[in-house]
Protein backbone atom coordinates (compact mmCIF):
# COMPACT_ATOMS: atom_id res chain seq x y z
CA UNK A 1 0.00 0.00 0.00
CA UNK A 2 2.88 2.61 0.96
CA UNK A 3 6.31 1.84 -0.85
CA UNK A 4 9.13 4.88 -0.10
CA UNK A 5 11.95 4.51 -2.51
CA UNK A 6 14.69 6.19 -1.65
CA UNK A 7 13.02 9.45 -0.59
CA UNK A 8 15.44 12.48 0.12
CA UNK A 9 14.60 16.47 0.50
CA UNK A 10 17.11 18.40 0.82
CA UNK A 11 16.88 22.43 1.37
CA UNK A 12 20.62 23.70 0.04
CA UNK A 13 23.53 21.98 2.00
CA UNK A 14 20.70 20.89 4.77
CA UNK A 15 19.69 17.07 4.01
CA UNK A 16 16.44 16.76 5.63
CA UNK A 17 15.65 13.34 4.61
CA UNK A 18 18.23 11.19 3.19
CA UNK A 19 17.41 8.11 0.92
CA UNK A 20 14.90 6.85 3.23
CA UNK A 21 12.82 3.53 1.76
CA UNK A 22 10.48 1.02 3.37
CA UNK A 23 6.96 -0.77 2.33
CA UNK A 24 3.51 -0.68 4.50
CA UNK A 25 1.05 -3.52 3.67
CA UNK A 26 -2.31 -3.10 4.18
CA UNK A 27 -3.64 -4.00 7.91
CA UNK A 28 -0.56 -2.89 9.30
CA UNK A 29 -0.03 0.06 11.71
CA UNK A 30 3.75 1.00 11.57
CA UNK A 31 4.68 3.41 14.02
CA UNK A 32 7.00 6.64 12.16
CA UNK A 33 9.54 7.13 15.60
CA UNK A 34 12.22 10.15 16.08
CA UNK A 35 12.90 12.99 17.75
CA UNK A 36 12.00 16.50 17.12
CA UNK A 37 13.49 17.75 13.87
CA UNK A 38 14.53 14.17 12.60
CA UNK A 39 12.81 14.44 9.31
CA UNK A 40 9.28 12.52 10.52
CA UNK A 41 6.79 15.59 9.09
CA UNK A 42 9.13 15.94 5.84
CA UNK A 43 8.77 12.32 4.78
CA UNK A 44 5.21 12.11 5.96
CA UNK A 45 4.54 15.47 3.69
CA UNK A 46 5.99 13.54 1.03
CA UNK A 47 4.24 10.67 0.49
CA UNK A 48 0.71 12.82 0.86
CA UNK A 49 2.32 14.98 -1.72
CA UNK A 50 2.26 18.12 -0.23
CA UNK A 51 6.07 18.38 -0.47
CA UNK A 52 8.46 17.30 -3.12
CA UNK A 53 11.29 14.89 -3.37
CA UNK A 54 14.58 16.06 -4.25
CA UNK A 55 15.38 12.78 -4.97
CA UNK A 56 13.13 9.51 -4.74
CA UNK A 57 9.61 8.46 -5.22
CA UNK A 58 6.81 7.21 -3.20
CA UNK A 59 4.00 4.67 -4.30
CA UNK A 60 0.47 4.87 -2.95
CA UNK A 61 -1.58 2.10 -3.21
CA UNK A 62 0.50 1.60 -6.92
CA UNK A 63 0.38 5.23 -7.93
CA UNK A 64 3.72 7.28 -8.21
CA UNK A 65 2.80 10.15 -5.93
CA UNK A 66 4.46 12.48 -8.25
CA UNK A 67 3.53 10.86 -11.52
CA UNK A 68 -0.03 10.22 -10.90
CA UNK A 69 -0.52 12.76 -8.38
CA UNK A 70 -4.07 13.12 -7.86
CA UNK A 71 -4.82 9.18 -8.10
CA UNK A 72 -2.50 8.56 -5.34
CA UNK A 73 -3.62 11.50 -3.29
CA UNK A 74 -7.39 9.66 -3.46
CA UNK A 75 -5.76 6.80 -1.81
CA UNK A 76 -4.37 8.75 0.92
CA UNK A 77 -6.59 9.90 4.22
CA UNK A 78 -4.44 12.39 5.66
CA UNK A 79 -4.42 13.62 9.38
CA UNK A 80 -1.97 16.42 10.09
CA UNK A 81 -0.73 17.55 13.61
CA UNK A 82 -3.18 20.49 13.60
CA UNK A 83 -6.37 18.84 11.73
CA UNK A 84 -7.95 21.06 8.75
CA UNK A 85 -11.10 21.77 10.42
CA UNK A 86 -13.40 24.62 9.68
CA UNK A 87 -14.43 25.63 13.01
CA UNK A 88 -17.73 27.61 12.06
CA UNK A 89 -19.50 24.58 10.36
CA UNK A 90 -21.05 21.62 11.93
CA UNK A 91 -19.71 18.00 11.72
CA UNK A 92 -21.78 16.86 9.22
CA UNK A 93 -21.79 19.20 6.99
CA UNK A 94 -17.92 19.59 7.11
CA UNK A 95 -17.67 16.04 6.39
CA UNK A 96 -20.26 16.05 3.25
CA UNK A 97 -18.03 19.14 2.40
CA UNK A 98 -14.69 16.83 2.64
CA UNK A 99 -16.45 14.17 0.80
CA UNK A 100 -17.01 16.53 -2.17
CA UNK A 101 -13.89 17.45 -2.28
CA UNK A 102 -12.46 13.92 -2.16
CA UNK A 103 -14.41 13.05 -5.43
CA UNK A 104 -17.01 10.87 -3.48
CA UNK A 105 -19.98 10.92 -5.82
CA UNK A 106 -22.53 12.92 -5.05
CA UNK A 107 -24.86 9.85 -4.62
CA UNK A 108 -22.78 8.04 -2.41
CA UNK A 109 -21.93 11.50 -0.07
CA UNK A 110 -24.65 10.83 2.55
CA UNK A 111 -23.93 6.84 3.13
CA UNK A 112 -20.12 7.89 3.34
CA UNK A 113 -20.49 10.23 5.72
CA UNK A 114 -22.49 8.70 7.79
CA UNK A 115 -20.12 5.61 8.06
CA UNK A 116 -17.41 7.91 8.98
CA UNK A 117 -19.72 9.72 11.75
CA UNK A 118 -20.13 6.05 12.98
CA UNK A 119 -17.01 4.44 12.83
CA UNK A 120 -15.79 7.63 14.71
CA UNK A 121 -18.14 8.14 17.71
CA UNK A 122 -19.30 11.28 16.56
CA UNK A 123 -23.18 10.55 16.03
CA UNK A 124 -24.21 12.28 19.46
CA UNK A 125 -22.62 15.52 18.07
CA UNK A 126 -23.27 15.08 14.43
CA UNK A 127 -25.12 18.74 14.36
CA UNK A 128 -22.99 20.60 16.55
CA UNK A 129 -20.17 23.02 15.49
CA UNK A 130 -16.78 22.04 15.54
CA UNK A 131 -15.54 25.11 16.97
CA UNK A 132 -17.86 24.92 19.98
CA UNK A 133 -16.71 21.05 20.65
CA UNK A 134 -13.73 19.55 23.26
CA UNK A 135 -10.16 18.73 21.50
CA UNK A 136 -11.08 15.03 21.64
CA UNK A 137 -14.26 15.58 19.81
CA UNK A 138 -12.49 17.59 17.10
CA UNK A 139 -9.54 14.94 16.79
CA UNK A 140 -11.91 12.29 16.17
CA UNK A 141 -13.23 14.67 13.21
CA UNK A 142 -10.35 15.18 12.14
CA UNK A 143 -9.91 11.21 11.52
CA UNK A 144 -13.13 11.39 10.44
CA UNK A 145 -12.29 13.55 7.23
CA UNK A 146 -9.33 11.48 6.58
CA UNK A 147 -11.37 8.04 6.18
CA UNK A 148 -14.34 9.50 5.00
CA UNK A 149 -13.56 8.82 1.18
CA UNK A 150 -12.77 5.07 2.14
CA UNK A 151 -8.76 5.60 1.28
CA UNK A 152 -6.59 2.38 1.58
CA UNK A 153 -3.71 4.42 3.42
CA UNK A 154 -4.02 6.40 6.52
CA UNK A 155 -0.88 9.07 7.33
CA UNK A 156 -1.53 10.17 10.92
CA UNK A 157 1.22 12.48 11.95
CA UNK A 158 0.58 12.97 15.78
CA UNK A 159 -2.81 11.87 16.39
CA UNK A 160 -3.17 11.98 19.98
CA UNK A 161 -1.18 15.10 20.73
CA UNK A 162 -2.62 17.49 23.47
CA UNK A 163 -5.31 15.51 24.32
CA UNK A 164 -6.26 13.83 27.76
CA UNK A 165 -5.54 10.48 29.08
CA UNK A 166 -9.40 9.18 28.02
CA UNK A 167 -9.18 10.73 24.84
CA UNK A 168 -5.96 9.35 23.88
CA UNK A 169 -7.15 5.90 24.89
CA UNK A 170 -10.39 6.14 22.55
CA UNK A 171 -8.33 8.14 19.98
CA UNK A 172 -5.88 4.82 20.17
CA UNK A 173 -8.74 1.85 19.77
CA UNK A 174 -10.40 3.93 16.94
CA UNK A 175 -7.26 3.69 15.30
CA UNK A 176 -6.55 0.22 15.65
CA UNK A 177 -9.75 -0.76 14.76
CA UNK A 178 -9.46 1.17 11.70
CA UNK A 179 -6.44 -1.49 10.46
CA UNK A 180 -8.67 -4.19 11.39
CA UNK A 181 -12.66 -3.48 10.61
CA UNK A 182 -15.36 -5.48 10.65
CA UNK A 183 -16.68 -6.84 8.21
CA UNK A 184 -17.70 -4.89 4.85
CA UNK A 185 -15.58 -2.41 6.27
CA UNK A 186 -11.94 -1.06 4.53
CA UNK A 187 -8.81 -2.50 5.81
CA UNK A 188 -6.49 0.40 6.05
CA UNK A 189 -2.78 0.37 5.76
CA UNK A 190 -1.63 2.81 9.03
CA UNK A 191 1.29 4.78 9.56
CA UNK A 192 1.60 6.86 12.73
CA UNK A 193 4.42 9.59 13.32
CA UNK A 194 4.75 10.34 17.38
CA UNK A 195 7.56 10.42 19.70
CA UNK A 196 5.06 8.67 22.17
CA UNK A 197 6.54 5.25 22.71
CA UNK A 198 3.83 3.94 24.80
CA UNK A 199 1.55 4.37 22.23
CA UNK A 200 3.64 2.75 19.96
CA UNK A 201 3.10 0.22 22.37
CA UNK A 202 -0.09 0.01 22.43
CA UNK A 203 -1.64 0.16 18.79
CA UNK A 204 1.50 -0.50 16.60
CA UNK A 205 3.27 -3.87 15.00
CA UNK A 206 5.92 -2.57 13.54
CA UNK A 207 8.41 0.22 14.21
CA UNK A 208 10.45 2.45 11.62
CA UNK A 209 12.40 5.16 13.41
CA UNK A 210 14.61 7.90 11.44
CA UNK A 211 17.48 9.43 12.73
CA UNK A 212 18.94 12.85 11.37
CA UNK A 213 17.01 12.04 8.60
CA UNK A 214 18.50 8.47 8.03
CA UNK A 215 15.77 5.31 8.99
CA UNK A 216 18.17 3.72 11.26
CA UNK A 217 15.62 0.77 12.53
CA UNK A 218 12.89 -1.48 11.36
CA UNK A 219 11.57 -4.21 12.60
CA UNK A 220 8.37 -5.60 14.76
CA UNK A 221 7.26 -4.34 18.41
CA UNK A 222 8.20 -8.13 19.35
CA UNK A 223 11.53 -8.56 17.69
CA UNK A 224 13.05 -5.30 19.00
CA UNK A 225 11.93 -5.44 22.61
CA UNK A 226 13.22 -9.12 22.38
CA UNK A 227 16.51 -7.38 21.15
CA UNK A 228 16.51 -4.48 23.18
CA UNK A 229 14.38 -5.17 26.72
CA UNK A 230 12.48 -2.05 25.75
CA UNK A 231 11.04 0.57 22.86
CA UNK A 232 12.33 3.17 25.32
CA UNK A 233 16.09 1.69 25.05
CA UNK A 234 15.85 0.63 21.40
CA UNK A 235 14.69 4.15 20.82
CA UNK A 236 17.92 5.68 23.72
CA UNK A 237 20.46 3.46 21.67
CA UNK A 238 19.82 4.76 18.15
CA UNK A 239 19.17 8.97 18.82
CA UNK A 240 19.99 10.18 22.24
CA UNK A 241 23.37 8.12 22.20
CA UNK A 242 24.03 9.66 18.85
CA UNK A 243 22.96 13.23 19.83
CA UNK A 244 25.65 15.56 19.14
CA UNK A 245 26.89 17.64 22.33
CA UNK A 246 24.36 20.48 23.09
CA UNK A 247 20.99 21.14 22.94
CA UNK A 248 18.86 18.84 22.15
CA UNK A 249 16.98 19.22 18.46
CA UNK A 250 14.01 21.57 18.50
CA UNK A 251 10.91 21.74 17.22
CA UNK A 252 9.24 22.80 13.87
CA UNK A 253 12.54 24.14 11.34
CA UNK A 254 13.09 22.25 7.85
CA UNK A 255 14.04 18.65 9.65
CA UNK A 256 10.68 18.55 11.55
Amino acid sequence: MIEARELTKRYGDLTAVDSVSFEIQRGEVVGFLGVNGAGKTTTMRMLTGFLPATDGTALIAGHDIFGEPLAARRAVGYLPEAPPLYPEMDVEGYLAYVAALKDVPRGARREAVERAVTRCGLSEVRRRVIGNLSKGFRQRVGLAQAIVHEPPVLILDEPTVGLDPTQIREIRSLIAELASPREGETQQAVILSTHILPEVEAICRRVILIHEGRKVVDGSVEALTSEYGTLDQMFARHTYAAEPTGAPAREGGAQT
